[in-house]
């Protein structure tokens, strides 16, 4: 019996709040199984589940965190842009429209499937500048100073994002930078009015804005927090934009942006250079693959952790009947746990950057390793993370955002981007109008000592000149047959990859359609803390008192992480996006 206990208000909300640019489909009921909705929550519960649907769309689909994005992306599709058209446009209107997480002051990654060619993966991840030391965050004794890595200049990375989105333009659209970016001019330009979920983010930290004037100026509505109904209006970042549409990549790295973000950083006790700027680069590289069921997963290599870690939880689970289990009951809990457990132990150990260091992934995701892992997983019993170790032996050396967009070809885009915490650093350079990333919390401050979403990290993921810091950014796509199936990625830090992975799960072995798997409540663990993190209606109150009885401790989060996914339904052939009950401002929309 699938225990598929949705709480009701988090059912009511998933089930409004798809917008207008394609109208929600029928229910296709081929894509819930007669077990999922034979469950024991109570039937208001169920037909509140069942009314959660895709939207359809017969051509293409974007979905992402903000409506204003999502129509943009569209639009560029519609004028016959491709996927990586208005994966650029929309990469720059969430700078716009999603301050707090789109970007163009810190990095991503960006997975590229084309239509008719190899699944490639886009590396502009932040760089630490040339001067970071190993010990930066820590004072004379060697304690981490709480801070310095998150609301400091120091925290702040190289960022990648303006030379990703122009790589990936170059490489693979049919469009010209003035045309993807000229909505997001407009939009910082002219303003756009701001709707509650806007509202919501930007109230989190509006009481911190107040502390630099250059970003009260345009992010405090004179001096008070903004409201619904209220424009904001960038006036400053149209500038900085207007800028890189006439100069391109150069202006960013080269003329006065990166001066304005170096003269900041200098004022401020940072240690960003222009020789930083100059050298930063983007890398081009293969997926991280691994088969699950009869599905072709590929996400993301290093320096992201997601694609190794995903792979080898779905490895580690492969062989146990999840789908007769059935979603939130105490067995597909249980091992999914333990699973996660073990691969996170395995991630907070072996992987980093690889210019740096020699990432064993073929070792991590071999049969023989897999295997040995799961033997030591008890049916019947929790193994506490303290008996967990990275198990090759010793190491050799939510606020971020995500958006999906397939085109009229079937080219597949997902991008995650991040500036760390919402609104990064919280500070903004000079008049450039962009907030900058807090990623250098990424790193480990201290080997042993947990970041700021609790991870405890070795050596290998230290703080060194140039290197990309450790991340969970998982953008994953799925095929069936050598055909696309899926598109899929999440915010969240660490959270990242067991959202982006249960997203999967929820549809491959749970049967769901693309706008439950995504609203469905959510577990998560990292090896450290060892505690579970539950969504409310994950569980039962009894499921959840028989794994506290097998040694498991949970704590129950409101929310975390916005899947924005888009999957090609293998009856109809439609698209069906699905936003995140957790973004209320985010829409999927297609034609």
């Amino acid at each position: 019996m699938r225990k598929l206990l949705f709480a009701l208000t988090a059912i009511a909300s998933a089930a409004t709040m798809h917008a207008a640019c394609a109208t929600p489909a029928p229910q296709d009921k081929s894509t819930i199984s007669q077990q999922a909705l034979d469950a024991t929550a109570p039937p208001t519960t169920m037909a509140r589940l069942a009314a959660a649907k895709p939207v359809q769309a017969e051509h293409a689909m974007v979905v992402t965190a903000q409506h204003l994005a999502t129509k943009v992306g569209v639009d560029i599709l519609k004028q016959g842009g491709n996927a990586v058209d208005a994966a650029v446009a929309v990469g720059y209107t969430l700078a716009v429209v999603h301050p707090c997480c789109g970007n163009i002051g810190g990095g991503g990654f960006m997975m590229l499937h084309p239509a008719d060619g190899k699944t490639v993966f886009l590396d502009f991840r932040e760089k630490a500048p040339l001067k970071a030391t190993p010990t930066m965050f820590q004072d004379a004794d060697g304690n981490v100073v709480k801070g310095r890595s998150t609301h400091t200049y120091l925290g702040v990375g190289v960022p990648g994002t303006v030379m990703g989105l122009d790589a990936a333009l170059k490489k693979y659209g049919s469009m010209s930078l003035k045309q993807v970016i000229a909505p997001a001019i407009k939009l910082a330009r002219d303003g756009f009015i701001l709707q509650q979920g806007d509202v919501n983010i930007l109230h989190t930290r509006s009481a911190e804005f107040a502390n630099h004037p250059n970003v009260a100026k345009t992010f405090l509505n004179q001096g008070k927090p903004y409201e619904v109904g209220d424009r904001l209006v960038q006036p400053q970042l149209a500038r900085t934009l207007e800028q890189i549409e006439k100069g391109g990549t150069r202006a960013f790295y080269h003329g006065p942006i990166a001066e304005a973000v170096v003269k900041a950083s200098e004022a401020n006790g940072g240690l960003l250079s222009m020789k930083d700027f100059a050298e930063y680069t983007v890398k081009w590289d293969q997926p991280i693959e691994c088969q699950y069921r009869d599905y072709t997963v590929m996400s993301s290599p290093p320096p992201s952790s997601g694609g190794t870690t995903i792979c080898q939880i779905l490895q580690l689970i492969k062989p146990y009947p999840m789908a007769k289990w059935g979603y939130g009951s105490v067995e597909a809990t249980h091992h999914l746990v333990e699973a996660e457990r073990r691969a996170f132990a395995d991630r907070n150990t072996y992987l980093g950057d690889p210019a740096f260091v020699q990432n064993p992934i073929a070792r991590l995701l071999s049969p023989e390793h897999v295997d040995q892992m799961r033997s030591t997983i008890q049916p019947d019993k929790a193994t506490p993370s303290s008996e967990i170790h990275g198990s090759l032996g010793a190491a050799e050396g939510q606020h971020t955002t995500h958006y999906s967009v397939v085109d009229a070809e079937g080219n597949a885009v997902g991008v995650t981007y991040t500036i760390n915490y919402l609104f990064g650093v919280g500070q903004i350079a000079a008049d450039t109008g962009f907030f900058l990333n807090n990623e250098m919390d990424d790193f480990t401050s201290k080997p042993g000592v947990p970041n700021s979403f609790g991870l405890v990290q070795g050596e290998i993921n230290q703080v060194e000149p140039g290197k990309r810091p450790l991340s969970s950014m998982s953008p994953t796509i799925v095929l069936n047959k050598g055909k696309l199936f899926m598109v899929t990625g999440s915010p969240g830090g660490s959270t990242i990859i067991s959202t982006t992975l249960e997203s999967i799960l929820n549809v491959v072995d749970f049967g769901l359609n693309m706008q439950q798997a995504v609203d469905a409540p959510r577990l998560h663990h990292q090896w450290y803390p060892d505690t579970v993190l539950i969504e409310p209606g994950l569980l039962t109150p009894e499921t959840e008192t028989a794994l506290e009885k097998m040694g498991h401790k949970f704590r129950e989060v409101k929310s975390w992480g916005a899947d924005e996914a888009i999957l090609v339904n293998p009856k109809s052939k439609l698209l069906e996006g699905a936003n995140d009950r957790r973004r209320p401002a985010g829409q999927a929309a297609g034609y």
